[in-house]
């Protein structure tokens, strides 16, 4: 028995740390008045623990946390 969630992207696919996804939705950063595009690539994610979020980091947001269902693996 394994503790390890599962995080898995807006198709399906399974995700784990250092995977490179791509947004499928523009999307408006809160605190900010930056909105990251659709299409935009974003590597190294980082799994947090929960199944629907992952951090990672983009040239315009440090420390970000996205949801899964926004998501695509590239």
């Amino acid at each position: 028995m394994t503790d390890e969630v599962i995080v898995k992207d807006s198709n399906g696919a399974e995700l784990a740390d250092g995977d490179a996804v791509t947004l499928i939705k523009d999307l408006k950063v809160k605190g900010t008045s930056e909105t990251l595009k659709r299409g935009t690539l974003v590597k190294n994610i980082r799994l947090t623990g929960k199944p629907g979020e992952i951090e990672c980091s983009t040239k315009q947001v440090k420390g970000l946390v996205l949801r899964t269902e926004f998501l695509k693996k590239a």
